[in-house]
């Protein structure tokens, strides 16, 4: 089995070029947003309102219609996986797929594998919930608008998510790898780096900063992912089905998406011992599913042992 992360060194990896690749893809990922912000800024100019509303996040995301405001997050996300392209390609001379995935070809099956378990789960757990606390939800279907999400959600949230785990889990995980030359240090960082990326999130400031397990927990399930099985197709899959079907089912105004959703959650949130419960509980469960479906072994040196990196590596032309 090929190394995931010693597929960097196939291609130009000192660490001067990730300091700067990752600064110079988070600048263009921020790029993305300037419609968002330039629409919600014309929009308060036209209502009279000051544009100092930007600042809120309550007012940005009502500011406009919900599936317009979804799409214009999105499209933000769509902007940074450019970045990543055009960095990996042409920054570092390497190969897309090769931030991808150790198999020959990119495996959309194992996508399909990561996006199931998770909407499954979701949609299991969505059901039960709105028939035993029915008074917990406002029923909010409305067929064009829905439609009209559910357009821009498959269109867009792939690719949203798509970035986040190709940022996170691929050009991090390489680069801390091929540099520090182990496994355990991508997967703390990128896992922690990726909890952290959602604090600005209005669920932290609804449920408090206990709610980071879960994001947390969510980098290092992801992780965890890409390194026993060499490659992001599980992480990918899995992330994209995560946050498709939450965005269709239900949301909150207290959500970072708020969308035309079938279900409103009504009720105010909380967040004690519970919120362990999914890293505890079931995202060992999903792991030990996959590990069965894809018969994952040495789990010890996949998360934790050294990446050999070959002599020779570094001019972009080392062949495997």
């Amino acid at each position: 089995m090929k190394d995931f992360i010693a597929l960097a060194t196939k291609a130009h990896h000192e660490w001067w070029r990730y300091l700067v690749g990752a600064f110079l893809i988070f600048v263009i990922w921020q790029i993305g947003s300037i419609p968002f912000i330039a629409t919600v800024i014309w929009k308060l100019s036209q209502q009279g309102s000051g544009f100092m509303g930007v600042s809120d996040y309550q007012t940005m995301m009502t500011t406009l219609d919900s599936n317009l405001t979804f799409f214009l997050m999105l499209l933000s996300f769509a902007v940074g996986f450019f970045g990543v392209w055009l960095i990996v390609r042409f920054f570092h001379n390497q190969k897309f797929k090769d931030l991808l995935t150790t198999r020959n070809n990119f495996d959309w099956k194992r996508v399909v594998a990561g996006f199931s378990i998770v909407a499954f789960f979701i949609t299991a757990m969505t059901i039960i919930d709105y028939y035993v606390n029915p008074d917990d939800y406002l029923f909010n279907f409305e067929s064009d608008e829905f439609l009209i999400l559910a357009v821009i959600g498959i269109l867009l949230v792939p690719i949203q998510t798509s970035f986040e785990e190709l940022y996170f889990r691929g050009y991090f995980m390489q680069g801390l790898g091929v540099i520090f030359k182990n496994r355990w240090l991508p997967l703390i960082v990128t896992s922690v780096g990726f909890g952290l990326l959602h604090l600005g999130n209005p669920e932290v400031d609804k449920m408090g900063y206990i709610i980071m397990v879960s994001y947390i927990g969510t980098g290092f399930l992801l992780g965890i992912m890409a390194l026993m099985d060499e490659g992001l197709e599980l992480s990918i899959g899995y992330h994209a089905g995560n946050n498709l079907i939450t965005a269709l089912l239900v949301t909150a105004d207290w959500t970072a998406f708020q969308t035309e959703s079938v279900l409103i959650y009504t009720e105010e949130p909380s967040a004690g011992f519970d919120v362990f419960i999914p890293v505890l509980v079931i995202y060992p469960i999903y792991l030990l599913i996959l590990a069965k479906m894809y018969k994952w072994k040495n789990w010890k040196s996949k998360l934790f042992g050294k990446v050999e990196i070959p002599s020779s590596s570094g001019n972009g032309n080392l062949t495997y």
